[in-house]
């Protein structure tokens, strides 16, 4: 597999032990495919033992770019820096906003294509990338039972669900994985994790010196690589340590709990994190090689890629009775000795080491692990049906492109007619029915008009037209009818609003211009509201200390201007004269879009006006 895009969800940091993730995605990315590994981002909340990953984590951001080195050509890490709550809502929400951000943008930068999206890891966050990112296939590869790796993991069953229905492939390591994951994908192949023959084959056969730290250790030595973590059974390996006192157990990984109990056992070394190439030479030196796991639920489902390893360099094995393991025994004839009490474990020790092994044994041992686990041949499996499952999906895509046009149109049709059907009918009633009229009456207060001390002209904003700057016009005139019969001796022109001229103005020169006298007319020019009309004008009324005043808006308008001024100005007498004719407002028979909109507008401004306190 050449020329693709990978992005790989890990379930662990890259700089941990080396394993699948890292031997799979540096082969991919050696074969030409541009790789970002992301590293681990949990599937419970850290504890005390996860500080130094964290300051690794923190390192790592701090001296990449934006949390993404480059570890070799086509392979780049990222360190992403998140909230570590995996099952938390609001962490999540958080996480998938600045994790899918980060990820678009590199992917941008550098121009990915398509990607396939490979996760270690089933979790929540892990979905709302694959929903985020446009991939071309979507593979998850499952290697843990994680819902029993600690109690607050069971909660990732329902997450994992739904990752097996999405994903295209599931890749497992044991069978009860494959039984679990093909309940809900029916694409399921079994790949146990491999061994790096090529490393492993430089120390085959050869009498290798031990590094420094096995040097001076006693013999014979019964070895162990990989995390020293809490699946190991240390009661199994303390029991080991006492009715064994002339053979040392060394024990090669990184710590991952607390082993001060197995301190005193002067012939217990731990000798901590290796690099994974040093790995051959420490078990070359081994006599017998061991896998002491607990049997629990976790690790029923566990494939121990320690086992290949071993078995790689022709030595004997002795392992508790893991399910995985009695799996490989039954198809490779009992190569590997299972120790399902603590004596016979001792025992089987103990006859390794006296009985050796033949040469067609140790061959034996050689020919399996090989023919089992050499990574090459994994990934080359795995890559065939990537590409397999690829070419399917292409080949879909294309003899659907048929069905999705007519599909498409269908479902546009389904939605137009409905829509198309709802607009005809709305027109109609709106149009075409005394609904609008009906729905304006409410609108239009008036009150009977008496001797005044001055009439107030609302102006400004839509007005009847539904538009600014028309309308005023109409107000003026009826204003100054009523002005001139007599109904008051002053004028007061409200309207803070400018267009070429300020609108106030410009009505007091209408007014000038039907005969009224200039020192009649008092303008205020500041208001932009229904509001600030009634509350400002009010303050020129207090102001002169008049107490009755005739309102002239729009038909529209009055009811709003109604209910502002009886609650801001109680103490004053207020009449209302909505203008009688007008060219906006209608004869009930012609309805204009216009008409709508300024008596939907009136509807909001009132309701708005109610949550504001004005009225």
């Amino acid at each position: 597999m050449k020329n693709e895009d990978i992005i790989c969800i890990s379930s662990i940091d890259w700089d941990f032990i080396w394993q699948g993730h890292q031997e799979i995605m540096s082969n991919l990315a050696d074969e030409g495919n541009r790789v970002l590994f992301i590293e681990n981002t949990g599937v419970r909340p850290p504890t005390f033992q996860d500080l130094p990953r964290l300051k690794k984590r923190i390192h790592n951001w701090f001296h990449s770019v934006k949390g993404i080195r480059q570890i070799k050509e086509n392979l780049y890490v990222y360190s992403p820096i998140i909230l570590p709550f995996p099952y938390s809502r609001i962490a999540r929400l958080i996480n998938r906003h600045f994790l899918v951000s980060s990820l678009k943008r590199w992917i941008k930068s550098i121009s990915f294509s398509n990607p396939i999206i490979w996760t270690f890891l089933p979790t929540g966050l892990v979905l709302d990338i694959i929903d985020a990112i446009d991939s071309k296939i979507v593979i998850y590869y499952c290697i843990d039972n994680f819902s029993a790796s600690s109690p607050v993991a069971k909660k990732i069953r329902k997450t994992e669900r739904r990752l097996l229905e999405r994903a295209d492939l599931v890749f497992v390591t044991a069978k009860n994985l494959y039984d679990w994951c093909s309940q809900y994908n029916k694409n399921v192949h079994t790949f146990p994790f491999g061994v790096n023959m090529d490393i492993y084959e430089k120390a085959r056969g050869k009498e290798v010196s031990p590094p420094k730290d096995m040097a001076q250790v006693k013999r014979p030595i019964i070895g162990y690589v990989g995390g020293i973590h809490k699946w190991i059974d240390f009661d199994l390996v303390k029991f080991l340590a006492r009715t064994n006192s002339d053979k040392s157990f060394i024990f090669v990984g990184p710590l991952q709990r607390d082993v001060s109990d197995l301190r005193g056992f002067s012939n217990i070394h731990f000798l901590g994190h290796k690099p994974y190439e040093e790995l051959p030479n420490y078990v070359s030196n081994f006599d017998v090689c061991m896998i002491p796991y607990l049997i629990t639920e976790y690790t029923k489902n566990v494939y121990p890629t320690k086992l290949n390893e071993y078995l790689s360099l022709g030595k004997a094995v002795v392992s508790t009775k893991l399910p995985e393991i009695d799996a490989f025994n039954k198809r490779n004839g009992d190569l590997v000795f299972i120790g399902d009490t603590k004596d016979a474990f001792s025992s089987l020790i103990n006859k390794s080491i006296r009985d050796g092994a033949t040469k067609d044994v140790y061959n034996l041992r050689i020919d399996t692990a090989i023919a089992e686990s050499t990574w090459k041949i994994k990934i080359k499996k795995m890559c065939d049906l990537i590409e397999d499952e690829i070419h399917k999906k292409e080949k879909e895509k294309t003899k659907r492109w048929k069905d999705n046009i007519l599909k498409f149109y269908k479902k546009s049709k389904a939605k137009t007619v409905p829509a198309l059907a709802a607009f005809l009918v709305s027109y109609i009633f709106l149009f075409h029915t005394p609904f609008i009229w009906f729905a304006a009456k409410p609108l239009k207060v008036s009150s009977a008009l008496g001797r005044a001390d001055a009439i107030v002209v609302l102006a400004g904003g839509v007005g009847e037209s539904g538009k600014a700057g028309q309308g005023y016009e109409e107000r003026v005139e009826y204003a100054v009818d009523l002005f001139k019969k007599g109904y008051a001796d002053h004028l007061i022109f409200s309207s803070g609003f400018k267009y070429a001229i300020k609108e106030a103005e410009v009505m007091k020169a209408l007014a000038v211009s039907f005969g009224v006298p200039a020192d009649a007319i008092i303008l205020e020019e500041q208001a932009d509201s229904t509001y600030a009309n009634i509350k400002l004008s009010s303050v020129i009324l207090s102001g002169k200390n008049w107490k009755k005043a005739i309102i002239v808006s729009s038909p529209y308008n009055m009811l709003r201007a109604s209910l502002v001024s009886k609650k801001i100005a109680p103490g004053m007498y207020f009449m209302y004269a909505p203008i009688p004719h007008s060219l906006f407002y209608g004869d009930e028979k012609n309805v204009r879009l216009d008409h709508i909109l300024a008596i939907a507008h009136e509807y909001i401004a009132i309701v708005y006006y109610w949550f504001k306190g004005y009225v």
